[in-house]
């Protein structure tokens, strides 16, 4: 039997109300269709908690290499962009299938040691503290600049570029996002797909110069492991940069997101941001509240590998799942109370927007830690913060990524 068919319109996915809140159609989902095809594009909506864990521990059935995407066709309709066969090759991280993943994952994820990460700390909190400090004497304003530089300079440390080339990073890091919009034009994905090439050309000239360097210990920018990995034959060239450019988008642009809605929430909730100044040993408590209430990617990709069934539905060997991690985070058969910002959850990272099993995000311990420095500077450096009076945030154009692109803010110093 056919899942039932998303309705009343699959085109509302690309309207501006749902870009900028997502959560009452996938309310809608969870209580009517928590599996539901989108006409005929082949693409299912998965929105239970429940569905989407079982897709996750079914590799054998839904494979993670990203094949196509689903956009507003020129009939304003969606419809599948099915992506050249070349990059179905090069799928890295997480977009990659073991065996592939776990050598990609074996290479990349020692750079995000315990110790390694808390060594970065005192970095990231000098530049949370000296950005906000700048905004601030500037007048406040739009908090993204922040939001975008802080993770782009993070991924640069991590990777082995040179800071000084940071304004590069920031612009990079949101690429990803925009090619997985659904609703980018002819000229914009022209763009973005020039801008890729210039990345992949700057990634590899970085990638040639650590393999030249030769250094292999724990303590190495990332860049060097993947040299090590092209020189001992574990993966290729292409992998390698393929690899960092994820960093960007994973790194980069997801982290971007969640340090925006930090600030918003901030701003929005007064009370809140008060309680926070003075317990600010609750600061962690309240970031995973932000990730899962708003998680920085509101779903993604499975293709079907074979015939099978979810949830008592069948599915035919090439269709694809959009796994709604925003929409299982909010899930009432799973979470008590699950709209509502509360820092005293029994189980606070009980989400799943740094996903789940084998895929779980490997940068999630620095996520976590830039939002909540950022966090930390502009509640110490404010005793009030909001929105600009006759201003609204504004969301970046996507349906995959729930990322501001201007979040205008008024602050009053702390002194």
């Amino acid at each position: 039997m056919r899942a039932p068919l998303y309705s009343p319109n699959a085109n509302e996915l690309f309207e501006p109300a749902t870009i900028a809140d997502p959560q009452p159609i996938y309310a809608r989902l969870r209580a009517e269709t928590p599996l539901a095809r989108v006409g005929d594009t082949g693409v299912h909506l998965v929105a239970s908690w429940s569905l989407i864990e079982e897709a996750l521990a079914r590799e054998a059935d839904f494979s993670a290499n990203l094949t196509g995407v689903l956009i507003r066709g020129a009939d304003n309709q969606p419809t599948i962009f099915e992506l050249p066969a070349a990059s179905n090759g090069n799928a890295v991280i997480a977009t990659a299938d073991e065996p592939a993943h776990a050598v990609h994952r074996g290479l990349a994820q020692p750079r995000f040691a315990s110790d390694l990460v808390d060594a970065l700390e005192a970095k990231v909190r000098q530049w949370a503290r000296d950005s906000v400090a700048e905004w601030i004497a500037a007048g406040a304003g739009d908090f993204i600049p922040i939001a975008e530089s802080i993770p782009a300079r993070v991924v640069g440390e991590l990777l082995g570029l040179p800071d000084g080339d940071a304004t590069r990073f920031r612009d990079w890091a949101m690429l990803g996002g925009d090619m997985l919009a659904g609703d980018a034009d002819l000229e914009r994905l022209t763009h973005l797909s020039t801008e890729s090439i210039k990345m992949g050309h700057y990634l590899g000239e970085h990638l040639d110069r650590a393999a030249r360097e030769q250094r292999t210990d724990r303590e190495a920018p990332m860049l060097h492991a993947l040299a090590g990995g092209v020189t001992s034959k574990l993966i290729s060239r292409n992998e390698a940069i393929g690899i960092a450019t994820t960093m960007f988008g994973a790194g980069g642009e997801s982290t971007a997101a969640l340090i925006g809605a930090v600030a918003r929430a901030l701003a929005e909730r007064s009370d809140l941001a008060d309680a926070l100044r003075a317990e600010p040993t609750l600061i962690p408590r309240f970031v995973e509240e932000v990730a899962r209430l708003d998680p920085p990617f509101n779903f993604h990709y499975r293709v079907v590998r074979r015939d099978c069934e979810l949830g008592g539905y069948t599915l035919q060997r090439g269709d694809r799942l959009m796994l709604l991690w925003a929409s299982a985070n909010r899930d009432p058969a799973r979470l008590e109370d699950p709209d509502t910002l509360r820092l005293d959850r029994r189980h606070p990272k009980n989400h799943l927007s740094f996903g789940r099993g084998g895929h779980f995000c490997i940068g999630a311990p620095v996520a976590r830690m830039e939002a909540r420095l950022v966090g930390e500077a502009l509640l110490e450096a404010t005793r009030a913060i909001r929105i600009q009076p006759g201003c609204k945030p504004v969301y970046a154009n996507s349906i995959f990524v729930h990322r501001l692109e201007a979040l205008p803010l008024e602050a009053s110093p702390a002194s």
